[in-house]
């Protein structure tokens, strides 16, 4: 692991980072909120001389990044995302929040998570907005961005790319990867305007659709208004938002395939993708089958909330129709089903992913039939595909990585809150990105902010690992890794 490398690589994101935190100003600007100024200010020049000091550090040439090594790429993608929360941060502690309570607000915005520990929403426009435009830059991924604007990262935007896109079976579909990161972002801004423009002309204001539809389209879950979407009481934007997350938690890569080729039957070609839908409808049927008969909602309502709950936890959106804490035992099952099932590999959402699960249903069902077939050979497919044995085996390792995670951080969640409760759910919805869990503290109406401290801590930690898909966080731990030259 050579110390240039991931310095140069790091300081070109920070500085970088840097730029983008200016954005704000302009809100501040329009809005006459002149004392947001400096908070934003503050961290962009922050960013940017920290950035140039490691450029200088260990100054090589940015052709010192065309041979980057899977090593570097695992670290410099690590870096850069706790890099990017430590500076994203920064303008909170302007508004009165603790460190702490900061850089949660930051590292939840930019892992797409959505928990928030805001009390209150007495903030000006520019915060809010900071708050909906990180989820914004965090849901396809900030060093996929950089790589598709970087000439820098031409080269080792490759490993790069690869180690923060996630998903155990991501292919490049285009010759360059730096075209890869462009289509994607394209596709991804593309989406947000038009969501942008569908909720205005539903009624919602145009701060509010803006900010809204880049928490939408990052499956993120922040929201300008105190009671979410269902502040908003319009079943046309709740069905606005419920399509967007739907396309959210679908593959970027398998939209822009669709778009470039013009063929909607690649969607339902590829296994994943249907699996997605058909889990979707009818998960989402039952949810609204149990409001409509046992809590007798009407029809049109009971199919809104249950779809758009559904969408909601199972894209890792995170954001509320209602207060789904008010709905019965039954109801919440499914939901906490529903933080498992996850959204497609490539998406905006976080969690497991569904080409995982099918993967190990299908290397479960082969192993299965060779012992009674002894001598045959199944391999796995996906899309009549032949996955190696080397995705499988790295996507048990990965599932059996997730859930021993939760199991130590639901543990001592559980130990320092004394709610089980809070324990199960909140250590699941921060590794899985998710935001909201049950129960009234940090249910879809509640916040984290009366948590102690070093549940806030467990939970930053959590986000991270979890938007970095664990392996390059236990990566860290082995020995060779650590073989350090300048």
């Amino acid at each position: 692991m050579r110390l240039n490398y991931i310095s140069n690589s790091v300081g070109l994101m920070l500085m970088d980072i840097g730029l983008v935190t200016f954005i704000p100003i302009a809100v501040a600007i329009y809005y006459c909120e002149w004392g947001s100024i400096l908070p934003f200010f503050t961290a962009g020049i922050f960013s940017l001389f920290v950035g140039d000091i490691l450029c200088r550090s260990f100054n090589r040439g940015s052709d010192a990044l065309n041979d980057i090594k899977r090593s570097e790429a695992l670290m410099t993608v690590s870096l850069s995302w706790l890099a990017f929360g430590v500076v994203c941060a920064i303008p909170y502690l302007f508004y009165g929040l603790s460190p702490v309570d900061s850089l949660f607000e930051s590292v939840s915005g930019i892992t797409t998570t959505g928990a928030t520990i805001l009390e209150n929403f007495d903030y000006p426009r520019t915060i809010m907005f900071w708050r909906s435009f990180t989820q914004w830059l965090g849901g396809m991924g900030i060093i996929v961005l950089f790589v598709a604007i970087l000439p820098q990262f031409a080269v080792a935007g490759r490993q790069m790319f690869f180690a923060e896109t996630p998903g155990p079976t991501e292919d490049k579909f285009t010759p360059r990867i730096k075209n890869t990161a462009s289509a994607l972002w394209i596709v991804y801004a593309g989406l947000t305007v038009i969501c942008t423009i569908c909720l205005w002309l539903a009624g919602m204001p145009v701060y509010d659709s803006i900010c809204n539809s880049m928490s939408t389209m990052s499956a993120g879950g922040f929201s300008p208004h105190p009671q979410s979407i269902g502040g908003y009481n319009s079943n046309v934007i709740n069905w606005i938002i419920i399509i967007f997350m739907f396309i959210a938690g679908t593959s970027y890569t398998l939209q822009s395939r669709v778009l470039t080729k013009r063929r909607l039957s690649l969607f339902w070609k590829s296994e994943e993708f249907r699996t997605y839908a058909t889990i979707v409808l009818f998960v989402s049927l039952a949810l609204s089958g149990i409001l409509y008969f046992e809590h007798h909602y009407s029809l049109i309502h009971s199919l809104t909330a249950g779809f758009y709950q559904m969408l909601s936890i199972s894209s890792s959106t995170g954001s509320a129709s209602e207060d789904f804490q008010l709905w019965n035992f039954d109801a919440h099952v499914i939901l906490f089903f529903c933080l498992f099932i996850s959204s497609c590999s490539g998406s905006a959402g976080g969690g497991l992913k569904l080409t995982r699960w099918i993967l190990i249903f299908k290397f479960i069902k082969n192993e299965i039939y060779k012992i009674l077939h002894p001598n045959a050979v199944v391999p796995v497919k996906i899309d009549g595909k032949v996955v190696s044995t080397d995705v499988v085996r790295q996507t048990i390792f990965f599932i059996f990585a997730f859930f021993g995670l939760w199991a130590i951080s639901a543990t001592f969640l559980t130990v320092t809150e004394q709610n089980l409760e809070i324990g199960l759910t909140s250590a699941i919805t921060s590794i899985g990105d998710i935001g909201p869990g049950l129960g009234n503290v940090i249910g879809p109406m509640g916040n984290y902010s009366s948590l102690h401290s070093f549940s806030k801590i467990i939970f930053i930690f959590n986000m991270l690992v979890g938007r970095l898909e664990i392996i390059p966080f236990l990566v860290l731990f082995h020995k060779d890794f650590w073989t350090i030259k300048r």
